[in-house]
């Protein structure tokens, strides 16, 4: 009995230190209950701390939404009002355009009818011519053989001519105008069809000086001089005569003239209001006027010291992709992706002639009595500008994105989009040489591709920054020149002196090479 009540105190000891370790454990779990409840309560308070602040920040943001929405309705209306603005002015500049050319055909009619009316009234009167100059009487006192000489104006038709006009009157009944009013009369004539662009009688047009050209260029074998010549993309680059003086044109709508002075360039001037991007540049052969083509529907001429555009040709109704001046004085020609290439009086800023062609027109150019365009629709078509139709169609193979003529206007040069360049011998109207390489791609459609003066080399840019030089004679690849260029080259240009040429590209660069 004794054994089994110490057994049993024995078991109640052990039983009385398990619970009190059951105690201890369950202290400490309370405690770490106490403490993940507060902890709790921490990340609860968190939690609605950030959920307050999503919705703060979502309600601004909904608000920013709302804002942006009101902000893009009144954009789209400020720019269809700024569409609208721009097709009124347009159609304002069209119709401006349409009544001055209107009105300047009125007067030209007028005058024409004025003059021949004027002439009849004249032939149907006579007069006895006397052989004796001291007999008094009506009428011209002059000998029985009398020569009726012109006046000296205008200066340039004698000139040009080598020697005066004359009409000899030999027969004793004659007109019964007076030596003054004949010469009145006929000066009225040569006006008249001076500012229509014809010549009388044989007389040539005034026309400017030739530009002296080198006899032996070198091709450009290294970079002298490297620009960032604009804001963005260079699209146009030309020489002017002097082959000093040089412009470019790009998609900032400004023009940059820059002088070459011991193998750099340096900043000349910068022509101001353009209205659109410059796809074409153009000096005229007294190197003081510059001619751009533009974006905006119209091409614009510029005075060489004069930073505001003087006169702008308005009439396209679509984007102006090339405008060249003529060989005569204070005339030109464009050509426009609207399917037409104008001929333009510039001494009024007048449309003498519009051509309808059946593609758009990516570039022009010019000789004596010949306009010469070059299409998308790969076409090259020849006009003469004192006939009303197109003369001649040579295709080839591509979009034609550029057209040089030689000096001596006896071949012509092709770029066209399907990466090559082609030389036509337009005495015979055949397609001479067809230059490729490997590596060489036209980077757009507005490619330029020019002759050396002397034709014996064919320069042009490529997509990814080279230049390509080929002999014209054998038709083999002279040299490429890389380096400076990291983007696709748009134009290049070759002064007329043949020391230097010229490359602009997509990356605002100007690279000057001799």
């Amino acid at each position: 009995m004794a054994y089994q009540v110490v057994e049993k105190s024995v078991a109640l000891g052990t039983l009385e230190s398990e619970l009190e370790e059951r105690r201890s454990r369950l202290a400490a779990l309370e405690a770490r209950v106490a403490q993940l409840q507060e902890a709790r309560a921490q990340e609860t308070e968190k939690a609605d701390a950030r959920q307050a602040r999503n919705s703060a920040l979502r309600e601004a943001y909904e608000a920013l939404r709302a804002h942006t929405r009101l902000q893009e309705v009144a954009l789209r209306r400020l720019e269809e009002e700024a569409r609208d603005l721009l097709e009124r002015l347009v159609q304002r500049k069209v119709r401006a355009a349409a009544e001055r050319n209107l009105r300047n055909e009125r007067r030209e009619k007028a005058k024409q009818v004025r003059v021949s009316h004027e002439l009849k009234k004249a032939a149907k009167r006579t007069v006895s011519i006397s052989e004796n100059p001291d007999t008094p009487g009506n009428g011209i006192r002059e000998k029985a053989e009398m020569t009726l000489t012109l006046p000296a104006e205008p200066e340039f038709l004698e000139g040009e001519a080598g020697e005066k006009w004359k009409r000899p009157f030999r027969s004793a009944s004659a007109t019964s105008l007076t030596l003054s009013r004949c010469v009145d009369v006929v000066k009225g004539l040569l006006d008249f069809k001076k500012r229509r662009g014809h010549s009388i009688g044989g007389a040539p047009e005034q026309r400017y000086q030739s530009i002296p050209v080198c006899v032996a260029a070198r091709p450009p074998t290294r970079a002298q001089d490297v620009l960032d010549a604009h804001l963005s993309e260079v699209n146009a680059v030309r020489f002017g005569p002097n082959s000093n003086l040089l412009a470019t044109g790009g998609a900032d709508r400004f023009i940059h003239l820059w002088n070459v002075v011991g193998g750099r360039l340096e900043a000349n001037q910068t022509l101001e209001g353009a209205g659109g991007s410059i796809t074409s540049l153009d000096f005229d052969p007294s190197g003081s006027q510059v001619l751009a083509a533009t974006y905006s529907q119209a091409a614009q001429l510029w005075k060489v010291g004069e930073a505001q555009s003087k006169e702008t040709l308005s009439g396209h109704t679509d984007k102006v992709t090339a405008a060249k001046f003529k060989l005569t004085r204070h005339q030109a020609v464009t050509g426009s992706r609207d399917r037409t290439v104008k001929e333009w009086d510039l001494s009024r800023a007048y449309c003498s002639r519009t051509i309808h062609v059946l593609s758009y027109c990516n570039d022009v150019v010019c000789g004596d009595h010949v306009i010469i365009s070059g299409h998308n629709d790969q076409k090259i078509r020849f006009w003469d500008s004192r006939g009303p139709r197109c003369t001649q169609v040579i295709p080839v193979q591509g979009r034609v994105t550029s057209l040089n003529l030689s000096h001596d206007q006896l071949h012509l040069l092709s770029c066209s989009r399907d990466n090559t360049l082609k030389v036509i011998d337009l005495r015979v109207s055949n397609i001479r040489q067809v230059f490729s390489a490997d590596g060489f791609k036209c980077g757009s459609d507005w490619t330029k591709a020019v002759f050396s003066p002397d034709r014996s080399y064919a320069l042009a840019g490529s997509w990814d920054g080279a230049l390509y030089i080929w002999d014209v004679d054998t038709g083999k690849l002279e040299s490429s020149l890389r380096g400076p260029h990291c983007a696709a080259v748009n134009a290049v240009a070759w002064c007329y002196s043949g020391t230097h040429a010229v490359s602009v590209d997509q990356a605002r660069k100007i690279v000057l090479w001799s």
